[in-house]
């Protein structure tokens, strides 16, 4: 039997919920940007196939919008619930970004409802393709504002607190913490790419069945074109989110890089297994390459484990985190490279079954690369829950039944995975591209 700890139970439910969750809310993110691209690809060519894919897209995207709806309320119902304490202090500090997360939601699904149902009700399409932007805006501002309050539970700022009491509240400043930036930027554009390499994953894998049409073939090339432009502005903005660790959390920077002294010419450290002893075996050892991210000098001092108190050091398997995404980062952008290429100089190599292949894997390990790097943002924050101000255990209920809580919400997630999946499934298989080609030829 299980002692009963509210504080264990109350993480792995709020795990569980955000690990589902954020997997249709970095498609609610990055697929309206795909949408307005390839809409505004079928304007600009007077391309059918283009039009048609934002057709498509924007009604799975529907779908997915309806069960991040769910999620993300039951996010909202757990805050309350099972992190009272954390709310109590926090709660009036970020109570701004909260508010207009949900302003910017209302915003992207008012649009989306006209977008949907006025396809062929405008002469000029290019009006109708103006409906899509501020979807695009609605679903970008709700990932802003929400990850404002989790960059402000990072570096907290626009309150004081005396004794418990919260004084001195200034919502703006909270908002606009040290880590806005460097977080915004990397949930938006991570957002990007997963969602142009699971695109890119249907496509090439309707390639690899034979389905050959061309609806498929311009499909990919949108995606994966699309995917290594924001591949190469995920590298960009993650050096400059490893320059922002190591000015204000370099705890959380030394733990993932498994970096234990103080020292000047810091190597970096990739892959390996951390021994009891704490030694990295089996890793490769870039020099200087610790130094260089952190500061942008070969020679500058990076901050070691053994100067932080051990009560406040992360937990060192987040570095097995860190490792995982950058590999996947460095994979998904190889395999961009390498379409991009072969279609400007090697097109009869482009749709060999490897590389297809490559990009199909592409669409899950994406997926996974954003769940892993919210598991190294979120656990190589603690022990904190507001980074010097709450610890994670203050902030959690002392309630029962937690453990109840976390059965009920599972199932609804398990049925809610099943449902999605079998009406997409249906959505799509019934009702196939080449089959709406020919009716739109028909009618006109």
């Amino acid at each position: 039997m299980f002692e009963y700890d509210p504080v264990i139970y109350s993480r792995i439910l709020t795990s569980f919920t955000l690990v589902f969750h954020i997997i249709f809310a970095t498609i609610g993110v990055g697929v309206p940007v795909m949408i307005a691209l390839a809409e505004w690809m079928g304007i600009k060519r007077k391309d059918p196939h283009y039009s048609l894919l934002a057709r498509r897209w924007a009604r799975g995207f529907v779908i997915t919008v309806a069960v991040g709806v769910v999620t993300g309320t039951a996010i909202a119902l757990q805050l309350s619930l099972l992190w009272p304490n954390f709310m109590k202090v926090a709660g009036q500090t970020i109570a701004l970004p909260l508010f207009m997360e949900t302003f910017a939601f209302f915003f992207e699904a008012i649009f989306l409802g006209i977008y949907l149902y006025t396809w062929d009700r405008f002469k000029s399409r290019m009006r109708h393709f103006l409906l899509v932007i501020p979807i695009v805006i609605g679903a970008s501002a709700s990932a802003f504002f929400i990850t404002t309050v989790n960059a402000f539970m990072n570096t907290p700022q626009g309150f004081t607190l005396v004794d418990g009491v919260i004084t001195n509240i200034d919502p703006i400043a909270a908002m606009f913490t040290p880590a806005m930036p460097t977080k915004v930027a990397h949930v938006l554009i991570t957002s990007y790419l997963t969602s142009a390499f699971i695109l890119a994953m249907v496509s090439a894998y309707q390639i690899v069945k034979g389905r050959n049409h061309v609806y498929h073939k311009k499909a990919l090339h949108l995606t994966m074109v699309a995917a290594l432009v924001f591949s190469i502005a995920t590298v960009v903005i993650g050096d400059l989110s490893g320059k922002f660790l190591a000015e204000y959390q370099p705890e959380k920077l030394a733990a993932a890089k498994l970096h234990f002294e103080t020292t000047t010419e810091a190597p970096l450290h990739l892959g390996g297994i951390l021994t009891e002893d704490n030694e990295l075996k089996y890793g490769l050892e870039i020099p200087y390459g610790l130094s260089i991210l952190a500061h942008g000098s070969p020679s500058a001092e990076v901050i070691g484990l053994n100067d932080f108190p051990a009560d406040e050091v992360p937990p060192l398997w987040i570095h097995y985190m860190f490792d995982i995404m950058v590999a996947i980062g460095m994979y998904l952008a190889a395999i961009s490279v390498i379409y991009v290429a072969l279609s400007k100089w090697k097109k009869e190599y482009l749709y060999n079954k490897p590389l297809l292949w490559s990009i199909i894997i592409g669409g899950p390990l994406a997926m996974i690369a954003i769940e892993v790097g919210w598991i190294l943002a979120e656990v190589g924050r603690q022990p904190w829950i507001l980074v010097g101000v709450m610890k994670t255990a203050e902030g959690a209920t002392t309630a029962d039944h937690v453990d109840i809580m976390l059965v009920i919400f599972s199932i609804v997630y398990i049925i809610l995975a099943v449902s999605c999946s079998i009406v997409l499934r249906k959505m799509f298989k019934n009702n196939t591209p080449e089959m709406e080609l020919k009716e739109q030829r028909r009618i006109s």
